[in-house]
């Protein structure tokens, strides 16, 4: 079933599925907090100019930077234990993570200009909101793609370079700007106050209405890509063990809804993460075991067990110092934003 053999037993078993429960935790702590702060960028130029828009950006630009470390762990976590897979995926999906990278660089300097400038703040207003906008898009497109699978000949790449660029893919995307949509604006009813406040609960829901849909869509069109996840949602008995993933995600849904109605600050955010993780949940069923669907699984793709453990003792140091460090950042930023902050004590 999962495609490895009685060659893979204790450290080659272990090793690899340590790795890959590592990697996981890297990319869902990516989307889920990075996710938030590129959400306030979609929103932004939505929002009235001047003091709404200076507290939106206020109220990410000390933790930004230090979100987007966890998609460093999860790209060089990739490369370092599982070369093979990352020798596919790169020339897979090198367009549409270049387009990220660079809407990110925009995204990044817009966070500094835009402080500064006074004629030209228009300017770093748009760079911020496309940068996030595309950034995000982009994501949801290389996610599409990994679902989809990847044509591959031995341990090579084979496809096309346009193979990403699907309707599934660009489906992927939307449905990933609405949820990072949902993310920033529960994030502005947990950090802001008075009108800003308000408007913010009329996008979340908006947002969590476009989420639900898309979920809904993708959720539909995920099972008929390959028999392999078809088998895993609908055989039987597997339908009594997944059943509670699509109930739950309906549950949390109508907590969001709830909770932004009932004028919950705290709530909505949290439980929107809540939706995140389940749908990242619902990933792991279709896909796992493989790295490169359909055919490599991270057992195959692993590299040596010497080089696991000698890579396994740096993150076990550097990760623990990252949500260390993470933790401290909300801890000492917390609380909601001023309506009338000062800009420039930021700096």
């Amino acid at each position: 079933m999962f495609g490895f053999g009685s060659e893979y037993e204790g450290l080659a078993f272990w090793l690899p599925l340590v790795w890959a429960g590592l990697l996981a935790l890297a990319v869902a702590m990516y989307v889920v907090i990075d996710g938030f702060d590129l959400g306030v960028g979609i929103l932004f130029t939505a929002a009235r100019p001047g003091n709404w828009r200076d507290r939106m950006m206020l109220s990410v630009a000390p933790i930004w930077d230090g979100n987007e470390t966890w998609l460093v762990l999860g790209g060089g976590g990739l490369f370092a234990v599982f070369s093979v897979a990352y020798a596919i995926l790169l020339p897979a999906l090198y367009l549409p993570i270049i387009l990220m990278l660079i809407a990110l660089i925009f995204r990044g300097v817009a966070f500094e200009f835009r402080f500064k400038a006074e004629r030209s703040q228009v300017v770093w207003d748009n760079a911020f909101h496309y940068g996030s906008l595309i950034a995000t898009f982009a994501q949801g497109m290389v996610l599409g793609a990994f679902v989809q699978g990847f044509q591959t000949e031995g341990r090579g790449f084979s496809g096309g370079t346009l193979d990403w660029l699907t309707p599934f893919s660009v489906m992927t995307g939307i449905g990933l700007v609405c949820g990072y949509g949902l993310l920033g604006a529960t994030w502005c009813v947990m950090k802001t106050s008075g009108e800003l406040e308000i408007w913010s609960r009329i996008k979340a829901k908006q947002f969590l209405i476009g989420t639900v849909v898309s979920m809904a869509v993708v959720s539909a069109w995920v099972p008929f890509l390959g028999l392999h996840i078809q088998w895993r949602w609908f055989s039987w008995p597997n339908v009594l063990f997944v059943a509670p993933v699509p109930l739950l995600t309906a549950f949390v849904c109508w907590r969001i809804w709830k909770a932004i109605e009932d004028g919950r600050d705290v709530a909505p955010f949290l439980l929107s993460i809540a939706l995140f993780l389940l749908g990242f949940l619902g990933l792991a069923i279709s896909l796992f075991p493989y790295i490169v669907p359909p055919k490599l699984t991270i057992w195959q793709a692993a590299n040596a067990t010497s080089a696991l453990q000698f890579a396994l003792v740096g993150y076990a140091v550097v990760m623990p110092l990252t949500l260390a460090y993470t933790a401290y950042a909300y801890w000492v930023f917390r609380g909601k934003i001023e309506e009338n902050p000062n800009a420039a004590s930021y700096h």
